[in-house]
């Protein structure tokens, strides 16, 4: 591994860090690598922005948005990315530069993108960070401690027929509708790219919420689906542990994208689920989505999402599908979550079957 032969820590406090990052100890930096082949999955990198495309801004830690400008240090992930509607990226460093993939802070080699989309935002790597044992500082290294499946708590699954179909909203409004219901709610987003517009949603709605990045991925496209599985345990864990009753999960992307598949084909997550909400951008996609699921013997308990934004959009799909059809505003009523949720509810079942 090749070491750089000076480290200024002023590199580090006037650069940009992504959200991607929120968990490093950045005391834990002692030193920077230039041996940018032995990156990974997951590996910090100190980068500086080249040239300002797609992405203009930069997630940072701190949960806010900063303007990115030529010139700029910024501290990243190495990572892939599935992003239908903007960019596929692969953790890989082949040339002299690389892309912002992710304005979470997600940095990787952009091999596919949308049409409309401009030319990713074009980044140096500098050096990789290394910490006192003389290792590449990953974001793994800072996940939660593993925990045992939990079988206490209610999970409700939330799932999509593709990106934005409106799954954030259906889910941090069902876990806020499931607050003003009087239970004590977690949100936790167990897929994706690590950004912080999820995770401030279900906080917007007034609840505790982790992800991802919490059990050590910056992203879980191209993640060993085991990996994957038991980070969804241990959010779900960690969450009852802090008291939560019923934890609202969302699972990224839509039903065909590669981990969202297997979740859906493996029993892991599937059989942990005691509900699924599904949302849903038309009618069509809500046929569709009641289809696929039952294959894989589920049913949803009702469909939400962008559907449900236009009355006749959300009336074809009730007819079609025989579910109903829960707006935003609904789910946010506690009288409707006592008609659809109670029932799911874990506790309830088993005081059901003594």
């Amino acid at each position: 591994m090749t070491f750089m032969t000076s480290f200024d820590t002023t590199l580090l406090d006037a650069a940009k860090w992504a959200f991607t990052t929120r968990r490093v100890n950045r005391a834990d930096v002692q030193s920077f690598s230039t041996d940018l082949g032995a990156a990974s999955a997951g590996d910090l990198l100190l980068c500086r922005i080249v040239e300002i495309g797609q992405h203009k801004k930069i997630q940072l830690a701190d949960r806010r948005n900063s303007t990115g400008y030529p010139g700029d240090l910024v501290v990243l992930c190495l990572a892939d990315r599935y992003a239908p509607d903007q960019f596929q990226a692969r953790a890989k460093i082949g040339s002299d530069f690389i892309h912002l993939a992710a304005s979470g802070g997600v940095a990787g080699t952009v091999e596919a993108a949308h049409a409309r989309m401009d030319e990713p935002t074009l980044l140096k790597p500098l050096a990789l960070l290394i910490n006192g044992d003389g290792k590449i500082i990953n974001v793994g290294d800072y996940a939660l401690d593993t925990r045992p499946r939990n079988e206490t708590a209610t999970v409700i699954g939330v799932f999509g027929a593709s990106m934005n179909s409106g799954k954030t909203t259906a889910a941090s409004s069902l876990a806020h509708g499931l607050k003003s219901a009087g239970y004590k709610v977690a949100g936790v987003k167990a897929t994706g790219t690590g950004a912080f517009g999820d995770f401030n949603s279900f906080e917007d709605a007034g609840v505790p919420v982790s992800d991802f990045t919490d059990v050590g991925m910056a992203t879980t496209y191209r993640q060993p689906m085991e990996r994957i599985e038991e980070g969804f345990h241990t959010l779900v864990a960690a969450a009852a542990e802090q008291g939560a009753e019923v934890i609202v999960v969302e699972i990224a992307d839509g039903v065909f994208q590669q981990e969202t598949r297997a979740v859906l084909r493996g029993k892991a997550i599937r059989d942990r689920l005691d509900g699924i909400l599904f949302a849903a951008p038309d009618a069509l996609s809500a046929l569709g989505s009641v289809v696929v699921l039952d294959r894989h013997g589920l049913s949803p308990f009702a469909i939400s999402g962008m559907v449900s934004c236009s009355p006749l959009a959300a009336a074809e799909a009730e007819d079609v599908t025989g579910l109903p059809i829960l707006s935003r505003e609904d789910l946010w009523d506690p009288a409707v979550i006592a008609e659809h949720l109670e029932p799911l509810m874990r506790n309830r079942q088993m005081q059901e079957v003594a």
